[in-house]
C-alpha cells in the first residue's frame, strides 16, 4: 500500500468523534449511492485509493470526482478497527441522516406521485434493506417500518447498498402513517391482478412471520393477494414488495429505463 492520502485533516479522530450520531456507510457502493444521491458524507476512508477511485471510474465516474475529494487512505487494521464487519471494497464513510422532519414532510407531502411502502413490524434487517433498495430503484417516495426494528441500523443500511438517502425512510406508528389509500397485502384479500394501485397509495406488507397486526388491518382500506400456486406458503418479504411494486409501475409513475 502506498503512504497514506488524506485531504482531510486527522480523518482518524473525525470519525471516532461524530460516529455514534452517523450513518455508516459500509463499502463502495453504499458510499457511491450516498454521494449520488445528495448525503451529507463528512468523513470517508478506503485502504487503497487509488483502486476505490479505479472502481468509481468504471462504475460511477458521475461522483468520481466527489469521492477524489472525500477519501482518505487509512492502514488496513485502521480500516477494520473502523467498521463491525470489513467489506470487500474496503472502504467506509460516515454520513449525516437525513432529519426526520424533512423525511416527514417528504412522506405527507400532497399530491404524491409514487407509492409508500409500509413494513408492519418487520423482523429481519436484511430484508428492511433489500426492501429499502426496491423502493428507492422504482422511484418510491418512502419506505415506513413500524415497531421495533430501526430502519437506520448499520445492517439494514448495507442491504440497501446506501440507497436509504434516494427514498424517504422512517419509523412511525400506525397511527403516525402519511395520509392516502392503504392496500396491505394478506392471504385472504382480492387478487392483485384485478386491481389498479394508485400512485398516492400506501403499500403494507405484514411481518415475515405474523402477518399484518390488528392495527394496520383495521387501517387498510383494501385487502390485496399476490398469486400463489396451492401449498405454497409464502413468499419472501423483499419478493413481495417487488412483485406489488412492479404491478403499480405497469400502469403508476414508475422512472421509465431510457
Amino acid at each position: 500500500m502506498t503512504d497514506p492520502v488524506t485531504p482531510g485533516s486527522d480523518p482518524l479522530g473525525r470519525w471516532r468523534r461524530i460516529a455514534d450520531a452517523s450513518v455508516l456507510l459500509d463499502g463502495f457502493h453504499a458510499l457511491k449511492h450516498a454521494v449520488r444521491f445528495g448525503a451529507e458524507v463528512p468523513v470517508a476512508v478506503t485502504v487503497d485509493r487509488r483502486a476505490t477511485l479505479a472502481l468509481a471510474d468504471e462504475l460511477a465516474p458521475d461522483v468520481r470526482e466527489a469521492l477524489e475529494a472525500l477519501l482518505t487512505e487509512v492502514p488496513e487494521a485502521t480500516y477494520t478497527s473502523l467498521v463491525p464487519r470489513p467489506h470487500p471494497t474496503a472502504v467506509a464513510a460516515l454520513a449525516v441522516r437525513p432529519s426526520r422532519a424533512a423525511n416527514l414532510e417528504r412522506l405527507g407531502h400532497a399530491p404524491r406521485s409514487t407509492p409508500v411502502v409500509v413494513l408492519d413490524n418487520p423482523r429481519n434487517l436484511g430484508n428492511a434493506g433489500a426492501v429499502i433498495r426496491l423502493a428507492a430503484g422504482f422511484g418510491a417516495t418512502g419506505v415506513v417500518t413500524t415497531g421495533t426494528l430501526d430502519p437506520w441500523h448499520p445492517t439494514v443500511v448495507r442491504g440497501g447498498a446506501g440507497l436509504h438517502f434516494a427514498t424517504a425512510v422512517e419509523r412511525l406508528t400506525v397511527d403516525e402513517l402519511p395520509a392516502g389509500p392503504v392496500f396491505a397485502l394478506d392471504p385472504e384479500g382480492d387478487d392483485i391482478r384485478g386491481v389498479k394501485l394508485p400512485d398516492d397509495a400506501l403499500l403494507a406488507f405484514g411481518s415475515e412471520r405474523s402477518g399484518l397486526s390488528a392495527e394496520l388491518r383495521a387501517r387498510a382500506d383494501h385487502l390485496l393477494a399476490l398469486p400463489m400456486r396451492p401449498q405454497v406458503s409464502s413468499y419472501n418479504l423483499a419478493t413481495s414488495v417487488a412483485m406489488t411494486l412492479y404491478h403499480w409501475s405497469v400502469t403508476g409513475g414508475a422512472p421509465h429505463v431510457p
